[in-house]
């Protein structure tokens, strides 16, 4: 009995046993199990941020987009505003105050071709074609680095201004003129002359008072080693306007004239300086008056401040067109100029009155 007794305790151990490892295996296994799918999770969750990155930097495309809006284009300089305001005024007629605007341009710039450039122009409409010939030569000397307008500028010279240009604001029709696009057609001396012009220069000042306020410089200089006799020196000047754009009239603006060299007696061989002022004020009412104006300034330096009146003066608006000057000696003509040259055809010279 007691030997089957223990048989079967024995046997009872060893199932036990048995079936205790078996738990404690099962047990291990879901423990490496469970420890596996921790520790992939784990991993996996550490991996997980390179997308969030991507994620994240994906908002920096549309700030790349905004950064044209940061860099904004630069406020016109001072010279820029200058000039687009003259070319707005040359449009408008304003030719006093264009420019002035352009000499203020250049003052903040002088080697601005493009200002140049629209100077030029405005001096055609102004019909000095001397100041605009002057001005694209100084665009011309600046070579091909001034661009378009180094090639305008050539072009100008080479073939003159043509008729559109000198034409300008206010003149419809200036080819009925016949105005030459040469400088040297305005001016001829007659042959022998003792006398001839040196210069004619026509420089417009601005002033808010005036629709036009300009002055014709003259130079005047002996031709010969002959002694002049100032007394039979006389020099006219002729400046016309057209007429509500139509008709060429002699002027009705008020005109003076002053000797900037002191005895004008041509002693010597410089020239001698005349300056003689057109002026229109604004809002000009013709009155009998004003309708007797000086219109041409009949200067003889013997007899200082003597000027002639024109009989009549038409109304209308009324627009600088450009002048003629005669030279006499003895009652001879020694020298004309005139811009634009057509208004020598318009009105042939005559020998003047005695003084």
């Amino acid at each position: 009995m007691r030997i089957l007794t223990l048989s079967s305790s024995l046997k009872s151990d060893n199932s036990f046993k048995i079936g205790l490892g078996l738990v404690i295996l099962f047990a291990a296994a879901e423990i490496f199990s469970v420890g596996y799918y921790y520790i992939g999770r784990a991993l996996t969750g550490g991996a997980a941020p390179q997308p969030s990155i991507v994620a994240v930097g994906t908002p920096s495309a549309p700030a790349a987009t905004l950064s044209p809006i940061k860099a904004e284009s630069p406020a016109p300089s001072l010279s820029d505003q200058l000039l687009n305001e003259a070319v707005e005024l040359r449009d408008r007629g304003d030719t006093a105050n264009a420019l002035a605007r352009l000499q203020g341009a250049l003052e903040q710039d002088p080697k601005n071709a493009r200002i140049l450039e629209e100077l030029a122009k405005t001096y055609e409409s102004m019909q000095n074609i001397d100041r605009s010939n002057e001005t694209w030569r100084k665009i011309q000397e600046m070579g091909p680095s001034a661009g378009t307008s180094f090639e305008l500028a050539d072009k100008r010279l080479k073939m003159g201004v043509p008729t559109p240009a000198v034409a300008g604001p206010g003149l419809s029709g200036p080819s009925r003129l016949d105005i030459g696009s040469s400088p040297a057609a305005a001016g001829e001396s007659s042959d022998g002359s003792t006398l001839g012009i040196t210069e004619a220069i026509v420089t417009e000042a601005p002033d808010p008072e005036a629709d036009t306020n300009l002055t014709l410089r003259i130079g005047i200089k002996k031709q010969s080693k002959t002694v002049i006799d100032h007394t039979k020196v006389k020099i006219q000047v002729f400046f016309y306007d057209t007429v509500d754009d139509k008709d060429i009239k002699l002027t009705d603006a008020d005109v003076t004239y002053e000797w900037l060299t002191q005895n004008h007696d041509w002693a010597d061989t410089n020239p001698e300086i005349l300056a003689v002022t057109y002026l229109r004020p604004k809002n000009k009412l013709l009155s009998s008056e004003a309708a007797l104006s000086a219109a041409a300034a009949s200067v003889n330096p013997g007899n200082k401040g003597r000027t002639s009146k024109p009989p009549s003066a038409e109304g209308g608006q009324r627009k600088y067109l450009g002048y003629i000057v005669r030279v006499y000696y003895h009652d001879q003509l020694q020298a004309v100029r005139a811009e634009p040259s057509g208004l020598l055809k318009l009105y042939p010279p005559s020998p003047p009155a005695s003084p």
